[in-house]
């Protein structure tokens, strides 16, 4: 089980990553651009999931590199992620913050970065 506060110390490991706010939600940023972000079920969300019980607790999106990648990373299997209508077409996944594991989620924040973060920085992080 993690919390967004766990989410926070993951980011905080990870080179020039800084914390702040997007529409209202807690985002991590690097390089000026979002790769994780705390992203709640809006009504909209909720009522296109239909008689399927939706999400509930703290749910993060992540930015992954390509729909490929997106691909990938669902077709794992871990528990707690996800996708939905909103997301299709968009290179992230959604993650129920109460149902994934630890590394699961520590994987998908770290390929996030490396997705979203400048190639010279990426590789001093991959060389280390």
């Amino acid at each position: 089980m993690m919390t967004l506060d766990d989410v926070a110390r993951l980011a905080s490991e990870l080179p020039e990553v800084t914390e702040g706010e997007r529409r209202g939600n807690r985002t991590w940023f690097v390089a000026g651009k979002g790769f994780a972000w705390e992203r709640p079920l809006t009504k909209a969300d909720i009522k296109r999931f239909g008689e399927v019980t939706p999400p509930d607790g703290p749910i993060l999106a992540v930015q992954v590199a390509d729909l490929h990648e997106k691909e990938a990373v669902l077709a794992a299997g871990h528990p707690g992620f996800f996708t939905m209508a909103h997301f299709d077409g968009y290179p992230a996944v959604l993650i129920q913050l109460d149902k994934a594991g630890k590394k699961a989620v520590r994987e998908t924040v770290v390929d996030g970065w490396l997705a979203c973060a400048p190639a010279k920085l990426a590789e001093q992080y991959l060389r280390r």
